[in-house]
């Protein structure tokens, strides 16, 4: 199908770095890479599943049929705007069903949406609209906490090339085109015949993703029709989701965890994908206790919502429920008794699963093995190109059909961030061994997750999975707290398992000296709390722990009481 096809599109987007043509050819040969684009292929999946629920939640069901007919209708629509094919479309809305008929209705028309977040502001739209040079601005419309509408009309001043304001839901406002309006008003028969005229590339720009960075503006990560498309099914075949899945995974939907390892795989595969806007208790437990989800993510306060109705279940319910999480598989397994997978993957390329026939060992300790065979990986000494031996951490590079080669706009930096050969460098540590014949990885934390106390180099991560070993822990991040002598000391935030409700430091440190975790490392303070405060992203925020205890230290010195050894 692709021997006469040239890996390069006909339309080259500046700024994009495009894979490198011999190493595409090569995945092209080798059937890894096919001529199928991501839009295309989801068409199908809607085509081929019509009759099956794909959308669920308290705001109302779609089924395939209908998530094609008014995306299809929607894109056309957006044509008819005056919107382009490689136009780009800021996103800038929490999860609901109209987030994702825009995102399917951009993928038809060829609209290249950038993954923004909800909670971005001025600095960030500006300069990530300005950057890709955006047509489109998608808002909420709804949100009690911010009126984005006035906010996006707003930044239309300062992004000369926004041209619309798409208004997802609510009553429209100002400006704004409301989604609603657009679909109703365009005939599916028109729609489609508009629609046939797009053409899409499988080797061209689908998606504009943003990095996961914790400082500064997030960078733009292309990502590709085909590439995107085998990550996607490479992620449904290594964990095994079938038409009878159904998710529970309100982490963002734009950002590339939910998009590339969940909601997008679901929707390929004919599975139903959960939505609610309204993250409350009762609303997330009714989610689970109606659809009844096999797959769960449930990073921070999720789990807390959710626990009294998973608590429910028998025997039968928890062998059917499988739960993803990035460290702590065997706690978050005794808390459920379901299946626990890890994972470890990147907004800019490789993922990696614990498998449900990995050894028990390897289960609990491990992120388990990357999704595809294609995906390489090397561990060497940080900022080098040699290797460590195996069993010793070091950073992990990534390469592979999936992985990108560069960010937009951005050639000079990422001669930094990529070898010659193009392998990407993570800034993540990892180590590796093999067991029964195979490969396993374990995530060390990053290279920059360190407390540094007097010269004394504390990687959090380490101290994290021994913590969370605890009977009494059910999750643990480590910071470092401002000190005068040190520089810096080890704090401990802990969220205790219930019945548990509290943990204190002399009872920690006992734990940790018959672990046999070396003194220097131990924590020198506990605080106990309800839950853990989340990046907009829908990651546990590290930034905001350390302000927290920060201020926590000046309000103590104020009041003349440090209280150290809490």
């Amino acid at each position: 199908m692709l021997q006469n096809h040239t890996v390069r599109p006909p339309q080259l987007l500046a700024g994009v770095r495009y894979p490198d043509e011999d190493r595409l050819r090569r995945y092209v040969a080798e059937g890894v890479l096919t001529g199928e684009s991501l839009a295309g292929a989801f068409r199908e999946s809607f085509e081929r599943h019509a009759d099956r629920l794909a959308l669920a939640g308290p705001e109302g069901e779609l089924t395939y049929r209908q998530l094609d007919e008014q995306t299809d209708r929607l894109a056309a629509a957006l044509l008819a705007l005056g919107l382009k094919p490689l136009d780009r479309a800021v996103f800038q809305c929490g999860n609901c069903n109209e987030l994702l008929l825009a995102f399917f209705a951009c993928l038809k028309a060829g609209i290249i949406p950038l993954c923004s977040l909800q909670a971005f502001r001025k600095l960030e739209i500006s300069y990530l609209g300005n950057l890709c040079e955006a047509r489109l601005h998608l808002v909420q419309g709804d949100d009690p906490k911010f009126d984005d509408v006035a906010f996006a009309e707003e930044m239309q001043a300062e992004v000369p090339s926004f041209a619309h304001v798409l208004q997802a839901r609510g009553e429209r406002r100002g400006k704004a085109v409301l989604l609603a309006d657009l679909i109703e008003q365009m005939p599916l028969v028109r729609a489609r015949e508009l629609l046939a005229g797009v053409r899409h590339d499988p080797f061209q720009v689908a998606v504009f993703q943003l990095s996961g960075g914790t400082t500064g503006v997030p960078k733009i990560i292309p990502r590709f029709q085909n590439e995107y498309l085998y990550n996607m099914r490479a992620v449904a075949a290594c964990n095994g989701y079938t038409q009878e899945d159904v998710l529970f995974f309100p982490t963002p939907y734009m950002h590339n965890l939910n998009m590339g390892c969940f909601f997008g795989p679901f929707l390929l595969t004919g599975a139903t994908v959960t939505v609610t806007p309204d993250i409350g208790e009762e609303n997330l437990q009714r989610l689970v206790r109606d659809y009844r989800p096999t797959w769960f993510g449930v990073a921070g306060p999720i789990l807390t919502r959710i626990a009294p109705e998973l608590a429910k279940a028998g025997a039968a319910e928890r062998a059917r429920r499988n739960f993803v999480a990035p460290k702590n598989a065997a706690g978050l397994t005794r808390l459920t008794g379901s299946p626990t997978h890890h994972i470890f993957g990147m907004t800019e390329g490789v993922i990696m699963f614990a498998r449900r026939d990995d050894p028990q060992e390897i289960r609990d300790s491990s992120v388990g093995s990357p999704v595809s065979e294609y995906d390489e990986v090397k561990i060497v000494h940080p900022g080098t190109e040699d290797p460590v031996p195996d069993g010793e951490a070091g950073e992990a590079l990534f390469r592979g059909p999936y992985t990108i080669r560069g960010y937009y706009k951005s050639e000079k930096e990422d001669v930094t961030r990529f070898t010659a050969d193009g392998f990407y460098r993570s800034g993540d540590l990892m180590s590796s061994r093999v067991v029964d014949g195979r490969r396993y990885y374990f995530f060390c934390g990053r290279i920059k997750d360190v407390v540094d106390r007097g010269g004394e180099k504390i990687n959090a991560e380490e101290l994290e999975n021994v913590i969370n070993l605890h009977p009494a822990v059910l999750a643990c991040a480590v910071v470092g707290m401002p000190d005068r002598i040190y520089g810096e000391r080890v704090c401990a935030f802990i969220v205790p398992k219930p019945p548990a409700t509290s943990l204190s430091l002399p009872q920690l440190t006992e734990y940790l000296q018959q672990a046999g975790l070396a003194k220097f490392k131990w924590p020198e303070r506990v605080e106990v709390v309800r839950e853990f405060p989340l990046t907009a992203s829908g990651k546990l925020s590290k930034a905001l722990l350390r302000q927290q205890i920060t201020q926590t230290l000046e309000a103590e010195a104020a009041r003349g009481n440090t209280n150290e050894g809490k």
